[in-house]
């Protein structure tokens, strides 16, 4: 417990002493929702109850984590560039304390974030309790737990935070894209709705509709299921990947 919370501390002041990355994983994706919604507010035909504004809320949500995930997890580049990563592979600390406490640094950043793009759907006209508000969150953290998982995975596999971004903008974008963040799954084409039925970040984003009372386009059990079971197989991956010998 003392060698997670050293390491926990350490991530998660490393983080906050770099605002322009807080600000970048926040800035974009409002942009990318400004323009989204209004260049399809006239043409999009939802199918729901919804403005574009707030269908894209979720969606914009899980992008800022997504953006903030990139970003936490790439400090495992940087250890092991430093040498901060083979000190703590040789002391005493358990290596699942390692993964445990980049994951959740950067989740906490991540899931703060993203609560963030949250809290604008009282703007755009769709009211949010905040017990729905909770469970939204919860859902963002379960995103995060996932993509920071997937990202320590990769990253322990890549030697340089360039070829680690363009292999997470590789994965994620089209993760994010293919998740009925900008469309409705149920209107879509039948092979676009069944590859986006596979993504997980779909059933994440549902989640959070069911939580904001938007329309769900599942059960609710079913989503909240995916969702959870998503975040513990990033944990595992990430957790399991610290250490491992790198081919």
């Amino acid at each position: 417990m003392n060698a997670f919370a050293a390491l926990f501390k350490r991530d998660l002041l490393r983080q906050i002493r770099q605002p322009t990355r807080i600000v970048a994983a926040i800035a974009t994706p409002a942009m990318i929702w400004i323009f989204f919604a209004a260049g399809f507010a006239g043409s999009a035909n939802l199918g729901v109850d919804a403005s574009m504004h707030a269908f894209l809320v979720p969606g914009i949500a899980s992008m800022t984590v997504l953006f903030a995930s990139i970003f936490g997890a790439i400090s495992l580049i940087q250890d092991r560039q430093d040498g901060f990563l083979r000190a703590a592979l040789v002391s005493p600390a358990p290596r699942s304390a390692i993964a445990a406490a980049k994951i959740a640094a950067a989740g906490l950043l991540a899931t703060a974030q993203g609560a963030v793009v949250l809290l604008m759907l009282p703007a755009v006209g769709h009211p949010v309790t905040p017990l729905g508000l909770l469970a939204a969150i919860g859902a963002l953290a379960c995103v995060s737990a996932a993509l920071i998982g997937l990202g320590l995975t990769l990253a322990w596999r890549v030697d340089s935070t360039q070829g680690y971004h363009g292999v997470m903008n590789t994965v994620l974008m089209p993760m994010w894209l293919l998740s009925g963040a900008v469309f409705p799954v149920d209107t879509a084409s039948a092979w676009l709705s069944y590859l986006a039925r596979a993504n997980p970040l779909t059933w994440c984003h549902d989640a959070m509709r069911h939580a904001l009372g938007m329309h769900p386009q599942s059960n609710a059990a079913v989503a909240w299921t995916v969702t959870i079971a998503f975040a513990l197989a990033g944990v595992i991956a990430g957790s399991a990947t610290i250490g491992r010998n790198r081919t």
